[in-house]
């Protein structure tokens, strides 16, 4: 692999932006982008064991830093399923809203690790050349957790409704029952179904992508003279810290809209 130096600005931004994959089969489709997948697993298991490990030394006195943080966090997640959902919140959607929260805010502050130190001092001396930090830069990770939001949506929808009600909210909703009526009914429930994914996993994965890309930017510009460090230092510490708010934001919109679907699975049209 050519060095960092020898990359012209297209071949830099091009090397950084490409996916650790292995094919599985014949075809582009039938591939596995391993870094967006080991990323996502090997944070998921961090994040859970550190709440975990947090839970297990919990005290009824006065709270360590730790317990407090983490308590707050849960306190204000419940807080906004209790806004949303109206039925037992505690069974399932407060508990699944904290998972994906704190999953998808952990896997977006990877945006925060300096790429090319990354490369250089992590991946290189492991023999990895093309490696992806942010899983949720990578459409196939976001588009998954929204295919696995909205399978959960069709389940509490036909066990809340049994699937004889499901089906007939489907024809019957939101514009009546009449029989002349059920082909618009059916397809604008379609039409909300596919949509729900679509912009469920692309809202994240744009934001996630496009602060990926200015990051590359700001240091392809700190390369160019001193004058360009100096701008590049300090339009990058400016982006950090607005990068701070879309982390946080972008995990919470994805958290609100998982709460706000699976409500709406249960209470219908």
């Amino acid at each position: 692999m050519a060095t960092e130096g020898t990359l012209t600005p297209s071949e830099y931004i091009t090397h950084h932006l490409t996916f650790n994959t292995k094919a599985i089969g014949e075809g582009a489709f039938w591939a596995i982008n391993i870094d967006s997948l080991v990323m996502g697993v090997l944070l998921g298991i961090i994040s859970m064991a550190l709440i975990w490990m947090v839970a297990r030394k919990a005290t009824a006195g006065v709270p360590s830093k730790g317990q407090a943080f983490v308590e707050l966090m849960f306190g204000f997640i419940d807080d906004q399923v209790k806004n949303i959902f109206h039925g037992d919140r505690h069974a399932f959607i407060a508990p699944a809203a904290l998972t994906v929260f704190i999953w998808v805010l952990v896997m977006n502050s990877m945006d925060f690790l300096p790429i090319d130190v990354m490369a250089h001092f992590i991946y290189a001396p492991l023999g990895i050349h093309e490696w992806r930090s942010v899983p949720t830069s990578d459409i196939n990770t976001t588009f998954a957790l929204a295919i696995a939001v909205w399978i959960l949506m069709i389940y509490f929808g036909i066990k809340v409704k049994g699937f004889g009600g499901w089906i007939h909210e489907l024809f019957t909703a939101p514009f009546g029952s009449k029989v002349w009526v059920w082909p618009a009914n059916f397809l604008f429930n379609i039409i909300e179904y596919i949509s729900k994914p679509l912009s469920h996993s692309l809202r994240l994965f744009g934001n996630m992508y496009a602060g990926e890309v200015i990051f590359l930017l700001l240091g392809l510009l700190a390369s160019t003279s001193v004058t360009g460090v100096f701008f590049g230092a300090l339009l990058g510490a400016g982006w950090s810290i607005f990068h701070i708010l879309i982390v946080g934001l972008q995990a919470f919109v994805f958290m609100m809209l998982t709460v706000v679907y699976l409500s709406m699975a249960h209470e219908g049209h």
